[in-house]
């Protein structure tokens, strides 16, 4: 059972436009809208976060998906679910993190509260596309360039720290895991100045994870040079590290495909180019990945 199989499924059978890139564009009403969801177990283990850093991720993550489209966030709801024995002070930290996460520009609308075996949340965020060209996974054409904000692989270092629990040895990696910062700002100017279509995406589920979208979903090759990929060195003492960049999740960079006339900042990585999936260029040498390939290696929601 894989993540993208399912969606596939699901899309043919309520035939919907909207689903497919990770925020459903709603042209008619002038706004994005996403819903993420984390499941004690699967995605958080209570015993490497608090409740505080729990409701500061669990809004960034949405928030990093409005942005990716494109969007400016306004506003969420979250849906909270928790068993009976969940104290007070559980559920006061855990919004004190959402409204930390939240600043001044993001208003909590509404959400649900009830009972469960585990920790559930879900939120739902929604984001204005008011005077923005919002992106979509399917617009990279070829001759544009691929530019990158934020560095890769640092919460899978941070993540394997944590589960090793050699948390004293380099606490920016831990940190990066439990509250990863997002690239609102670098997603932003591109939504605002460029004008023709364009693709952009984050790098929540790995920096391959989104290059291969783009990719496939555009009809395109993107050829990659890795050692321009932006992360931090100090993931390098790890035994394959390069893989924690490439398929290493939950770092919330932002990827994007532009046309070349364009310079926002971020570093530029590679070109879209004719034919199908992405050529890594590494060690002088030249590694294509498919869609299977990366699909194969990036983190599995049902394996867990």
């Amino acid at each position: 059972m894989k993540e993208k199989e399912l969606i596939s499924l699901i899309k043919n059978i309520v035939n919907s436009d909207y689903i497919g890139d990770d925020c459903a564009y709603l042209k008619d009403l002038g706004i994005v809208v996403t819903q993420d969801s984390l499941v004690e177990g699967v995605h958080f283990n209570t015993n490497f976060i608090t409740p505080y850093q729990l409701g500061f991720k669990s809004v960034i993550v949405n928030l990093s998906d409005i942005y990716a489209s494109g969007g400016e966030p306004k506003y969420i709801t979250v849906s909270l679910s928790m068993p009976a024995n969940t104290e007070n002070n559980f559920v006061e930290e855990f919004y004190n993190g959402i409204k930390a996460a939240c600043e001044d520009t993001v208003k909590v609308a509404g959400g649900d509260l009830t009972g469960a075996d585990k920790i559930y949340i879900s939120i739902c965020a929604i984001g204005t596309t008011q005077k923005r060209n919002i992106a979509s996974r399917s617009n990279a054409k070829e001759g544009y360039k691929v530019v990158v904000a934020g560095v890769h692989g640092s919460s899978a270092a941070g993540l394997r720290m944590l589960q090793n629990k050699d948390i004293k040895s380099d606490k920016s990696l831990i940190q990066a895991h439990i509250a990863p910062e997002i690239q609102g700002e670098f997603a932003s100017k591109i939504s605002l100045t460029v004008n023709e279509p364009y693709a952009m995406m984050d790098t929540s589920d790995g920096i391959m994870d989104a290059l291969s979208t783009i990719a496939y979903e555009s009809g395109i090759l993107l050829e990659i040079d890795f050692d321009k990929i932006p992360h931090d060195k100090n993931i390098e003492r790890f035994e394959k590290w390069e893989d924690m960049v490439l398929f290493g999740g939950e770092d919330y960079g932002i990827v994007a495909v532009i046309p070349e006339k364009y310079e926002f900042g971020g570093v530029e990585i590679g070109r879209a180019k004719s034919g199908a999936g992405v050529d890594l260029v590494y060690n002088d040498k030249t590694i294509h990945y498919s869609k299977e390939n990366v699909e194969n290696k990036v983190f599995n929601h049902f394996n867990y």
